[in-house]
């Protein structure tokens, strides 16, 4: 418990990050992806896959040039061409395979790409520098109130080929948790409370989902954990991996509920 809460404080500087905004924000958020996409990649390497990291390292690198600077999202689509492009000739020379270059373009479009709707998020509503709260309220509500509910009353396991330890009654926690800490968030910002408790039911949802999907990835490849960064918690994916997905989902809710 002591490493859990340990590992939270860890991440206290990224919100600051997100409460000052700008190029730090920018920085510090292509700096974790390039991290998360060099733990994705090297797990992948367990199973003799070996994707292209100079790929990844080089989306990475755009996303901060594009915050920095307001490209529009045509770039992004010719970027992810030319990579693709400069990987094809990776095959050509008969340096890497078809399954290398699946997983590395998976691994843009499910770190990087996912990732970057925590400042799409904040830089593309009017409301957004409070929105973009919610991704993080989902993510660790569900996570902290599925923890203690399995904890003291799991007793049905939910899915336990991928996760042995997560149980039905820690799932339904979770969404309670995730609910009513979004209820909570919209009275406290004025928000319309039934968007927020269908964004925070819903949300907690997909926060689980990517959390097993995740821990499907780790079980495939035969890791226990992403990485060592964060004590307690593994590397950068393994503390963000319900956030990876809830951060599309926030904003393509904000669009359908709110805006």
């Amino acid at each position: 418990m002591l490493t859990r809460i340990i590992a939270s404080l860890a991440l206290v500087p990224l919100f600051v990050f997100i409460v000052y905004g700008g190029l730090p924000l920018y920085l510090a958020e292509t700096v974790l992806i390039a991290i998360a996409l060099n733990e994705f990649y090297k797990a992948f390497k367990e199973k003799d896959i070996n994707p292209l990291f100079n790929i990844g390292y080089m989306f990475a690198a755009y996303i901060g040039i594009k915050n920095i600077f307001s490209l529009p999202v045509e770039y992004t689509c010719m970027i992810i061409f030319m990579l693709f492009f400069i990987s094809i000739t990776y095959i050509l020379r008969c340096r890497n395979n078809i399954i290398d270059i699946a997983i590395t373009f998976f691994g843009v479009f499910y770190v990087a790409i996912f990732f970057d709707f925590i400042i799409l998020t904040a830089n593309n509503f009017e409301l957004g520098k409070i929105y973009v709260w919610l991704i993080f309220v989902i993510s660790f509500m569900t996570d902290t109130f599925a923890y203690f509910s399995g904890y003291l009353f799991g007793k049905h396991k939910l899915i336990p080929k991928i996760s042995p330890k997560k149980t039905v009654e820690g799932s339904i926690g979770g969404i309670i948790g995730s609910t009513c800490g979004c209820i909570l968030f919209g009275y406290i910002f004025n928000l319309d409370l039934i968007y927020m408790a269908l964004i925070g039911s819903l949300g907690s949802v997909i926060a689980q989902f990517g959390d097993l999907f995740a821990s499907s990835i780790k079980r495939y490849v035969g890791i226990k954990d992403y990485g060592k960064l964060i004590p307690g918690h593994g590397g950068i994916l393994d503390r963000f991996d319900s956030v990876i997905l809830v951060a599309p989902f926030v904003y393509n809710a904000i669009i359908f509920f709110i805006k």
